[in-house]
């Protein structure tokens, strides 16, 4: 998600704010006597709503305290979740979904038309939600979005409390998997209605359907969620509660963890890699994300092509990858990362490589000159922008020295991360850290993001040919012409440099062996609803 659901990545994912280590929490080895996880998860979100989040550090929460149609099992699998069954039409725009007997964390029955409205509320402009393209799928989504059609256009309808009917533009393969997307999980218009946008900041009024609710939220501290005896499979829910500790300072993480004061962790130090590599103690999944720079494309001298060209070319993303992720991440070639599939094999061989993966200073030189900065000569100061964490640090500092060999000034500036969220969003930037994990296995979730009409699209940014390229895959049945289109889509953008793409993300993360059957999905979602501990 999105994504950013991207959010705060140091090697792999999201880092954040706030300090953990106090009294009030038991050590990790009395927590395993008692069924409770405590783990390191990231930022203080900036959102918990599922119609407005857009970071992965709030996507695992929200995941754990809501479920959709459909979710997701320890094996990675999309399996029945709120609806237990579904059919298809034969041209394959029409879902019809059977709601299984659920109920909200306060006892109430969850319903189609909870589901119905959920949806139409993300779709609909006065919510503003970034992730509102997501929902483009379902018949007249955008066109409701965009203020040319009327909510009761959209194609999902209740077609009673059991029963809702979705009718999709187009056929869409991975329609199945993205109903286990936080963007398309259930709300309450009642909550919402009454709370406002302060619904989801207060425990007594975030109400879910999930296999957990929140109890408390100790701001920039952490977050507590139990077991919701009202969820329809609370039976195999083995963990009592979940506390999530939100943090950004890495060597805290470490400690708290060495310490035993914590079960599981994602903010790791880059000096300590090498230790706990050796140690066994860190542990590496497969993360289908790519961590890159955002340049602000209307803003002189980036809004000339050459220009954005030579700054991706200088920069050496095999030093990066070996000097700073350390954890074998592959430098990024292009912006759709490995193991996605294309026609016939892995999407990334089959479109190529359109960066080289050390820097090409000679060319880069070129094309400055070209733009009419030769040497540097008249190029304004450039500053880089990035969410405090060790590693972001270290790969702008290494940036900022590559950029230089170039003739350029460049500065660089940490800030909290709902700052550069914030400033991402308002365009008020020159170059900006980002990072994009997959929302479905599919180079659709990180080609759309670049659309006009993309509510992630921070780059200013905008063309009518990609959006038609983008458009044209989503409709087109063929599954060969659907990825041609795709390819043309990536070659496009990368030919402009509308992005920097630095590294494909692999993940890096602590977690005790007693803390057995849980999954982390290459999506970079944490489901520790099916976690236990075991010692």
């Amino acid at each position: 998600m999105k994504k950013r659901i991207i959010a705060a990545f140091i090697l792999v994912v999201f880092l954040v704010t706030g300090l953990f280590l106090s009294s009030n929490y038991r050590g990790a080895e009395a927590a395993s006597s008692k069924q409770v996880l405590t783990y390191i998860n990231g930022a203080e979100p900036r959102y918990l709503d599922p119609g407005l989040n857009n970071a992965l550090d709030a996507a695992n929460i929200i995941i754990n305290v809501f479920e959709g149609l459909t979710r997701v099992n320890v094996k990675g699998q999309t399996v029945p979740g709120i609806a237990y069954k579904w059919t298809v039409s034969k041209d394959g725009l029409t879902y019809t979904f059977y709601l299984r007997d659920a109920k909200w964390s306060d006892g109430k029955p969850v319903t189609a038309y909870d589901f119905e409205y959920a949806w139409k509320r993300a779709l609909d402009p006065k919510t503003g939600s970034e992730y509102a393209y997501q929902l483009y799928y379902i018949k007249n989504g955008q066109k409701f979005n965009e203020g040319k059609a009327k909510a009761s256009d959209v194609g999902v309808k209740a077609l009673n409390e059991k029963t809702l009917q979705v009718t999709l533009e187009a056929p869409t393969p991975y329609f199945l998997d993205l109903t286990n997307f936080p963007t398309y999980f259930p709300v309450r218009k009642d909550i919402i209605e009454k709370y406002g946008d302060k619904w989801a900041t207060d425990p007594k009024t975030y109400i879910g359907n999930g296999p957990f609710k929140m109890t408390k939220w100790v701001h920039n501290s952490y977050i507590e969620l139990v077991k919701n005896p009202n969820y329809w499979d609370a039976k195999s829910i083995t963990l009592e509660k979940i506390v999530f500790k939100l943090s950004e300072d890495v060597n805290a993480n470490l400690f708290a963890y060495e310490a035993r004061q914590v079960d599981g962790a994602e903010g790791i130090p880059t000096n300590e890699i090498d230790r706990l590599k050796k140690s066994g103690e860190l542990k590496t999944a497969p993360l289908l994300g790519t961590y890159y720079y955002l340049i602000n494309c209307k803003k002189k001298p980036f809004n000339d092509p050459r220009v954005r060209r030579a700054l991706s070319l200088a920069i050496d993303r095999q030093y990066i990858v070996d000097n700073i992720g350390k954890l074998n991440q592959k430098p990024a070639t292009g912006f759709v990362p490995y193991n996605i599939k294309g026609i016939n094999k892995d999407f990334r061989i089959e479109n190529g490589n359109f960066l080289p993966t050390k820097a090409d200073l000679a060319t880069a030189k070129k094309l400055l000159a070209e733009a009419g900065y030769p040497n540097g000569k008249g190029f304004p100061e450039i500053e880089i922008i990035y969410n405090t964490s060790e590693g972001h640090k270290k790969i702008a500092e290494a940036i900022q020295n590559m950029w230089q060999k170039l003739g350029i000034k460049v500065k660089i500036s940490n800030m909290e991360w709902k700052v550069l969220l914030q400033r991402r969003q308002n365009k008020d930037y020159m170059v900006a850290r980002d990072g994009w994990v997959a929302d479905y296995n599919d180079p659709m979730t990180f080609l759309d993001l670049f659309t006009s009409y993309s509510g992630n699209n921070n780059t200013n940014w905008s063309d009518k040919k990609y959006d038609s390229l983008i458009d044209l895959a989503k409709k087109t049945v063929d599954p060969k012409k659907r990825m041609q289109y795709l390819m043309e889509a990536e070659k496009m953008l990368m030919d402009q440099s509308v992005v920097i793409p630095i590294y494909f993300y692999t993940r890096g993360y602590l977690l005790r062996d007693y803390v057995k059957n849980y999954y982390m999905s290459p999506l970079g979602f944490n489901y520790f609803m099916y976690a236990k501990i075991e010692k």
